[in-house]
Parts: C-alpha cells; structure tokens; sequence
C-alpha cells in the first residue's frame, strides 16, 4: 500500500514539473551533481521522503546518511526529462531527479551519489527476486556532454537492474565543476584512484579559449591527464584493438600499444627569446657533484625569435613499463617490438637499453617457449619511429605489440586507431604501479566528448553514437576493481556479467542491429541501441 502511495505521489509531481524548466540558482548551483533514479512500480518507497526538501548532503551530515529502505538525504523533483526518447515506455518506472550538493568539492562520492546507487539497487532488487551482484568497489569519474549522457543511460539500463554499485565513488569532472571547486574535485579523484586502484573515466573536454567564455570558467583548465599519471605513479598509456567476431574493422589479429606515461614535451617548460646565449644547467641532490652546477648544453640564440624548451625523459619506471608490455605480449601471443628515434634523438637509447635488458634477462625464453618466436628470430626488434609509421600501415595481419615513448607513442596510436576504422575501437588504460607493487588501472574510450553530436541530440535530430569503447574501458574497470577486491567466486561473477554485455554488443552488430557507424543508415539510434541491449540483458536475468 505504501509502495502505491508514493508511485501515486510521484505521478502528481512528474505533472506538476515536467513543463518547468529547472531554476536558474538549481543550473547554476556551484556543484551540483544530477541523478536519475529509477524506482520500480513495487519498490518501497516513503513518498514524504521524496516530498521533503531537506538541506543536500555535505561533509558534515555525510556519515549520518538513511541506510533503511527510505531516500531521506536527498532534495528534489519527480520529473520527465527532455525528449521523447527518454521517457520510458513502461507504466512501472518512473525517473526522480535529485540534486545533491558537496559542501566544497561536489564530489559526488559525498554528494550522495553512492546513496544514489543505493536506491537504484534496492529499488530493482525489490522488484526481482534475483540477488544483485555486488560491484567491488571504484572510482567513477562523470564527465560531460554526449559521451555523459549516453554513458548515464548505460549505467541506468545495463547495470542497476543486476548489479549493486553503492561501493563506487563518483567524481563530476565537467570543466564546470573543475572550475566552481578550483579543480579540489582532480585532487580527490586523484586520491582516491590511489586508494581504490580500479577507475573508470568518461570523456572530458579541455577547455578552448571559446568555451572558457561560452561556459563562465574562470580560466582554461589544463587535461587533467598529467595530475593522474604523476598522482597514481603512471608507466604506461596501453592502446590496443577492439574486435567484434565476424565483423573485420581493420586489423585481423590484436594490436597491442605501450606508450610511456611520463616525461616528454607534455610536461615541457618554455620561453620565446631573442639573440643571446642559452645555456642549461643542472645541479645534483646526491652524488659526489651534489650542489654543484653542471652545464648540459651551452649555445647562442641567433635569431630575433627563438623557442627555448626543455624537458627530460623520466627512465625510473621503463623496468616496470617492460614488465608489463612484455607480460601482456606472451597472454596475448603476440610478437613485441620497441620504438624509438635514438638514432637521431640519443637520450632515447636508455630506452631501449631497459627494454631489451628485462627482455633478455625475463622474458625471451618464455616467448620461445610459447612459440610466439623462434629461436633463431628471439632477438628483441628495434623499429625506428619512422618505420613504425609504415608498419601499422603494412601489418594489417595484427598479432603485434609496440612501445615507445610518450609522444611517439601519441601520435602512433593515433593512426592505429585510424587503421582500425576509429578511436571508437581503441582502448586507453593509464596504468599506474602502487607502493606495494600492484597496478592502479585507469580506463576510458580513446574518444571526445562528441560535441557535434551532443548539439544535434539537443536540437532534437537523432543521433547514432557507438558506446563500444566507452563500455570496454567500464568493463576492465568493473574488471580490475573485482580482481582487487573481490574473492575469487565473486571475481569470476562480475567478469560472467561483464562479458554477457561485451557479447551482446557484438551479436547485435554481427546481425546489423548495432549503431549506425556499422549497420549502415537503416542502423539503431543512440538510445534504440541501448534499449537493445538492455532488453538482451533482461533476458539473461530471466
């Protein structure tokens, strides 16, 4: 009875708010954090707990958050959202949009988004006598336009009917929200990916001078990439391939890519300068010349206009970046090979010379032994950068791994991707090394926020956005995550659910029902794809 009362009351408030726009102070709150909750028809609910607007949670009342069957941490409206492809056809669900407010971050891991998810799970496991999987815990990092939005129907469709996600933490990282807490919301994704070591990240945008102004922002914040490779101890950026059984999109055979995480032009510092002499020094922490000063190069500036840059090559973590090339080369039976320009640039050859050296020491006898190489052919293989651009061209086969350095490795994988249809069938996992040895895995889709095509979804016109990589880069996530935090029996659970989703994906594209980047003009639409799949995965559940 209860259950009927509040669907009842829900009802009355879709109608009363569904014309009303939200309020100007709700769009601009300083960090607000949207979610929609879906409630089953026979969910219990307390209605005056939706009814009641009480103050949204904060640092201060976090732990004091409702653990029963009520939602009374949140503040807010029933209501339909835009577009008549978000309200579900169903008379058994309905969305509740809450809004809920850190006190200084907009961390939606205190923001209330974990009781968000809470409410999801419970709301479905009432309605199905089927228990739901419990997701180990992560982090999740919310990003923003089409990407966002496709990516909050994944997890609404695909993921709360079967699994309990209350352990996740979630982080907006909207350049909005980077800007209204001064980037404190980087800082803590930083520090929890640590702490969690399993983190999932949505597209982003970094900010152009024109958005600064179209968007309010304070200033241009910078990728946040390079806090999290410095923060989670980053070795490498790994690119690889994604292949759909029946459906050739470039490469036959897997493609594997390490691109070193750390030093190059990325964290270069620079000055415009005229005639004169430049000279650049370095004076030592340890050793016998501690404290003293060591010229590296001396040159005269000729010109009336010069660029001065510098930057190094950090070469500590190449022994842990070779170790895990090199490990995941022989699971995936596949010949490596490491790039470099060191013919030309010399402060490249410790490179090589840390690669080959784990190679010969660790791993060369295992790749004979796996006939991944013969005898006679063992030697670890050097490819000039050059070369390596023809290569990817040239070995359409696949079965191949590469690695290189940070910007070699940018641009490579750049036309490995354009090799193999688009970014949309990449991987991109920064992997870090904790203190204790394990690996701190971030994943995400190699793609944009397509902003393109988030302007079309809000002029109305239809849309066809492929969410494969995207969800590749959620699956190793909710992967990594189990493997570190779950026992054994569980791991094998989450991985069975994972890859039910992977191979649906896949079906639904073999028999041309995917998007329409495959299946042609007569392709599904953005959310008829999701619906597809989700109703595969209702089926499953069955």
């Amino acid at each position: 009875m209860a259950a009927r009362r509040a669907i009842a009351s829900a009802k009355m408030m879709t109608t009363t708010s569904s014309s009303s726009p939200l309020s100007s102070k709700t769009r601009t709150n300083a960090t607000k954090s949207i979610v929609t909750l879906v409630a089953s028809s026979s969910a219990s609910f307390s209605s005056s707990a939706f009814a009641q607007t009480t103050p949204p949670l904060s640092r201060n009342n976090h732990n004091n958050r409702n653990n029963g069957s009520t939602m009374t941490s949140f503040s807010g409206t029933w209501t339909r959202r835009r577009g008549a492809h978000d309200v579900s056809s169903s008379s058994s669900s309905r969305c509740f949009t809450a809004t809920a407010t850190s006190a200084t971050t907009g961390c939606r891991r205190r923001s209330g988004f974990r009781e968000a998810s809470s409410v999801i799970a419970r709301s479905y496991a009432s309605s199905s006598e089927k228990k739901l999987l419990v997701a180990a815990p992560m982090v999740y990092v919310a990003g923003e336009e089409m990407t966002k939005y496709v990516m909050d129907l994944v997890k609404e469709k695909w993921i709360a009917p079967a699994v309990d996600t209350s352990k996740w933490e979630h982080f907006d990282l909207s350049a909005k929200n980077r800007d209204e807490t001064n980037d404190q919301v980087l800082k803590d994704v930083v520090t929890a990916g640590f702490k969690l070591k399993a983190i999932f990240k949505e597209p982003t945008i970094t900010p152009t001078a024109d958005q600064v102004k179209r968007l309010g922002l304070k200033k241009t914040w910078g990728s946040p990439n390079g806090a999290m490779r410095r923060g989670w101890n980053g070795i490498t950026i790994s690119r690889d391939t994604i292949h759909i059984d029946g459906i050739e999109l470039g490469y036959k055979g897997p493609v594997l890519f390490e691109r070193h995480a750390v030093g190059g032009e990325y964290a270069a510092g620079w000055k415009n300068v005229g005639r004169g002499t430049l000279k650049t020094t370095f004076i030592p922490k340890d050793g016998p010349d501690a404290g003293k000063e060591i010229v590296v190069d001396e040159r005269e500036c000729k010109d009336e206009i010069s660029a001065v840059v510098t930057y190094d090559n950090a070469y500590d973590n190449v022994h842990n970046l070779a170790k895990f090339f090199f490990e995941r080369c022989l699971e995936a039976g596949v010949k490596p090979y490491v790039v470099t320009k060191k013919t030309v640039f010399k402060w490249q050859e410790p490179f090589w010379k840390i690669m080959k050296d784990v190679y010969d020491s660790d791993f060369k006898a295992k790749f004979i032994a796996q006939k991944i190489v013969a005898e006679k052919d063992a030697e670890l293989v050097h490819l000039l950068s050059d070369a390596a651009t023809m290569k990817l061209v040239q070995w359409t086969q696949g079965n191949f791994g590469m690695a290189a350095h940070n910007y070699d490795g940018d641009v490579l994988t750049d036309e490995l991707a354009q090799m193999h249809k688009s970014p949309g069938f990449i991987t991109s996992n920064l992997v870090g090394v904790a203190p204790d040895g394990t690996y701190i895995k971030e994943f995400e889709a190699s793609h944009g926020t397509v902003t393109d095509m988030d302007e079309a979804r809000l002029r109305g016109e239809e849309t066809s956005l492929n969410p494969l990589g995207m969800v590749e880069g959620l699956i190793g996530a909710m992967n990594h995550a189990s493997f570190t935090h779950d026992t054994k029996e569980n791991h094998k659970k989450m991985v069975d659910f994972t890859t039910s989703i992977r191979n649906i994906m896949h079906k639904l594209f073999r028999e041309g029902k995917g998007t329409r980047d495959l299946s042609g003009p007569s392709g599904a639409t953005t959310e008829q794809f999701i619906d597809r799949v989700a109703n595969e995965l209702k089926k499953n559940r069955a």
